[in-house]
């Protein structure tokens, strides 16, 4: 074997890493780009002709296939940890809220931070949340109330005003 031949396997070899830690690690960077130009590299040094280098490209991206399988099968069977799954719970003591936990606010007053048309942004002490009206306009700086919480909804009616007959 001569030394362009041992580059190219070496090179190969290199970019299957560099991409097999890619397809692990989230986003594209800077081993996928590497794996990238290895494997190019690697057929370049390899191939003597057209038709060869056709059969590398070929088989290089039968081998990328075979590797994609494996680290998705392990991904997916807990063998191999991703990076990208939050593991840390989010604890309502620890001062986190789903949106289900939004009935604490019935009742609450505040201020209309921007038109309400009916949407808008109402604050609460001193936190923003988006609000909506009964189906009337309030101008901005109004007082408000919460009147109803209906999941992540917020519905507001200016402080002191009437109730819908429907209610």
């Amino acid at each position: 074997m001569d030394g362009l031949t041992v580059l190219g396997i070496l090179l190969l070899i290199a970019g299957f890493i560099l991409v097999g830690i890619e397809m692990v690690l989230p986003g594209f960077s800077v081993p996928g780009v590497s794996g990238i130009i290895c494997l190019v590299g690697g057929v370049f040094a390899l191939a003597d002709s057209a038709m060869e280098a056709a059969l590398i490209t070929i088989a290089v991206l039968a081998l990328l296939g075979i590797l994609m399988a494996i680290v998705l099968g392990l991904l997916s069977h807990g063998k191999l940890k991703p990076p990208i799954i939050l593991e840390e719970e989010q604890r309502r003591t620890e001062g986190y809220l789903s949106s289900s936990d939004l009935q604490y606010l019935l009742g609450r007053q505040g201020t209309a931070a921007t038109d309400l048309r009916p949407a808008g942004i109402g604050t609460f002490d001193d936190i923003k949340f988006d609000v909506l009206t009964e189906g009337n306009y309030i101008s901005r700086g109004t007082e408000i109330e919460i009147i109803k919480v209906e999941g992540s909804k917020l519905v507001v009616r200016e402080k002191g005003g009437k109730r819908n007959e429907s209610e």
